[in-house]
Parts: structure tokens; C-alpha cells; sequence
């Protein structure tokens, strides 16, 4: 009998602390099992798997795009360097890095992906978790529309492969509000409050801040629709140079992914920029109807900011991807009674078999079998059904 100090003990040890968990058996081999054929996918269309350390040094974690996630890293001191190192937030930052240091030689565009888990100072409001798992790809140099289509093509085809259905891509075009505001002549603290009412789509805390620019902003916030009548909106607003040329582009990448896939639910949201903020062409989020939260998101970015190497990609959420597919169910199981031979374990794991070996002698082997959690017992040399 336990004491109940020592339960209490050990209730304490199992603690985590908030939004960290363990995944249990079944869920572990489940999502083991979804990461690979996700890979295998992108494996397919020709991205080369790499894979990054969990910490680096601040300096080059926080370069470029990566500075947008600075706010949301964990800071830990080096005690071999003494410098300061940050446990990864996003992966995109590590391929980039990699990209452009050990394989700068290699010819350009480059195609990598990658798996792993990050982690985050917070949580947000749709995703409890600190301790999340991504997998992603990136197309790293090249800049023509077809290098925007194909991240967004493979991300639909690697959830598709894995059974996740009902699938709705959302495009927006991160640069059009900032290109906006910083024509906008309003104090600086009139222009944080305006993004925010923007970010939140409060369309009259918008027009009571934008002064002049307000009609501007309640056109493009209005014409959030499916991807043809976004644009059809968006041709009737008068925009500086720089936006009306990133609205022309994604309205390019819509019809290219609508010509390969005409059935796919595609939308247009032109003020969007939250989580887009270090994107500098479009960006996208993924969405299956019912399931809370996004599956993933992508776009285009510069690997040094400025003039630096132009890259696309995407990063799956796989918190999100796993809600979006059935409960595993565990696989069948054949109990191997005391005694049974290590050939005829390993021919029976040969057949596809996964096997249970009995470690004592038992008095009911199927009752050991049917407690240990088997579907098949082996009796007379054969598998039985339990």
C-alpha cells in the first residue's frame, strides 16, 4: 500500500510547468508517424532534410527575420563562451542561417526542410502550449511567382497526404498597411493605436485615428472576401506604388494556385500582418474547417532583411495538424507466451507482426495477453484473435 506522502510526492514530480506536456503512448508514435509522411512529402518534391541545434548564440538566432521573435525566445548564458544563447522560438531562422553559411555554395534555388520542437516565453490565446513541434520547408533564393505557388502547393499536398481534409488557404499581403502608415502624417502614438484597431479589424476606432487615410483603410479592410472578389474590390482603392504592386502579386499567386487547384477555398485578407511581421512579399495561413486554430502559415521573407537572399516557405503547427486528424487507434498486438522462440519472434516481426514477449511463465497466457493490451495470442504456432 502507497503512503500517501510518498503519493503526494510524486503527483509534485509530475507537475510540468504551464503550457509544457508529455505526450503519452499512441499520441507519441501517432505524431511520429504524421512527421515522417509530412517529410516523405516534402522529400518528394525535392527538399533535403536538415536539422538544426534547439540552442544557439543570440547573434545569429535574432538576425534578420529572426528578430521578430526575440520577445519570445528563452535566454540562457553559455558557460564554455559566456555569451548569450536562445532556445529556438521558430525554425525558419535556423534554415535560413544554414542557407547562407554552410551551404552558400550550394546552387541557388535551394530546398530544405526540417522537424523539431521550439519553444516559447508565452502562449497565445488560441494555443496553450509553450513546447511546440513544427515542420516546415523553405525555398531559399529564387523571386517569381512560381517560387511563391510552390510552398503553398506542397503545404496543401503534405496535409492532404497525411488525411487532413476541408482545407482553406487565407493570403494577405503584409507590406500594404505598414506602406500605408508610413506615408501617413500622424504622431507616432496615434499610429500604434491605428495598427492595433487595424489588427483587431475595429473599423470605427479606425476611422475615428486614420484622419484622411480612413476611407483608404475601410476599402481594404471591406474587401476581405474569397480570393476573385477581393481582387475585384481591391482594383476600385487608390493605393501608393509599393501596396498596389504587393496586392498585384498576390493577386497573381491566387490565380496560379487556382489553375492547379480549382477546388481549394482560397480568401484575400489585405490588412492582415499579425505574426507576418519580418514577411516582406505575401504570406498565407492554413486553415480545415472545424478545427480551432491554424495548421500553419508562410510566405515570403529575406533571409539578412533588405537586399539579403528572397526565400518562401511555410511551417506547419503540428498541435494544430494533429487536432485536424482522427484519434489514433492503437495497432494490433501478438502476445508471444513464455518460452517462444527468438526465430520465431523475429519471423513473425518479419510478417509485420508487432510483438509482446512474455518474460515469466503465466498460468492463462491469453489473460496475460489480454491485460498487456494484445489483440492476437500465438497458440500452436500460429496468431489467434483474442
Amino acid at each position: 500500500m502507497s503512503h500517501p506522502d510518498s503519493e503526494s510526492e510524486l503527483t509534485r514530480r509530475a507537475l510540468l510547468p504551464a503550457g509544457l506536456r508529455d505526450v503519452l503512448p499512441l499520441d507519441a508514435a501517432h505524431e511520429a508517424e504524421v512527421i515522417r509522411a509530412l517529410l516523405a512529402e516534402c522529400a518528394a518534391h525535392g527538399y533535403d532534410l536538415v536539422k538544426p541545434p534547439l540552442v544557439e548564440f543570440e547573434t545569429s538566432l535574432f538576425a534578420g527575420p529572426g528578430a521578430a521573435m526575440s520577445n519570445s525566445t528563452f535566454r540562457l548564458m553559455d558557460p564554455v563562451s559566456q555569451k548569450m544563447m536562445g532556445v529556438r522560438a521558430d525554425m525558419t531562422v535556423q534554415i535560413a542561417r544554414i542557407a547562407t553559411t554552410r551551404l552558400r555554395d550550394e546552387p541557388r534555388p535551394l530546398r530544405l526542410c526540417y522537424a523539431g520542437e521550439v519553444l516559447r516565453v508565452s502562449a497565445n490565446q488560441l494555443n496553450p502550449e509553450r513546447e511546440l513541434v513544427q515542420v516546415g520547408a523553405e525555398l531559399l533564393g529564387g523571386d517569381s511567382v512560381a517560387a511563391d505557388v510552390e510552398p503553398i502547393l506542397l503545404a496543401v499536398e503534405a496535409l492532404r497526404a497525411i488525411g487532413v481534409g476541408n482545407l482553406s488557404v487565407d493570403l494577405t499581403a503584409p507590406r500594404v498597411i505598414p506602406v500605408l502608415l508610413e506615408e501617413a502624417d500622424l504622431p507616432d502614438d496615434t499610429l500604434r493605436a491605428l495598427r492595433t484597431a487595424i489588427d483587431r479589424k475595429h473599423s470605427a476606432e479606425v476611422s475615428r485615428l486614420a484622419g484622411p487615410l480612413a476611407p483608404v483603410l475601410k476599402q481594404l479592410m471591406d474587401a476581405t472576401d474569397s480570393w476573385r472578389e477581393a481582387l475585384g474590390d481591391l482594383k476600385n482603392v487608390r493605393l501608393p506604388d509599393a501596396a498596389r504592386a504587393a496586392i498585384e502579386r498576390v493577386g497573381a499567386i491566387a490565380e496560379s494556385v487556382a489553375a492547379v487547384e480549382p477546388d481549394l477555398a482560397m480568401t484575400i485578407d489585405p490588412v492582415e500582418n499579425r505574426g507576418f511581421e519580418y514577411y516582406t512579399g505575401y504570406g498565407f495561413s492554413l486553415f480545415s474547417r472545424g478545427v480551432r486554430g491554424e495548421l500553419g502559415r508562410g510566405g515570403r521573407y529575406r533571409v539578412d532583411g533588405g537586399e539579403g537572399l528572397r526565400s518562401a516557405g511555410f511551417t506547419l503547427y503540428m498541435e494544430s495538424v494533429m487536432r485536424a486528424l482522427p484519434e489514433p487507434t492503437r495497432p494490433e498486438r501478438l502476445y508471444l507466451p513464455f518460452g517462444t522462440s527468438p526465430e520465431t519472434a523475429r519471423k513473425l516481426r518479419t510478417d509485420g507482426w508487432i510483438t509482446i514477449a512474455g518474460l515469466d511463465k503465466e498460468g492463462d497466457p491469453a489473460l496475460e495477453a489480454s491485460r498487456l493490451g494484445c489483440t492476437h495470442l500465438l497458440k500452436n504456432g500460429a496468431p489467434v484473435a483474442l
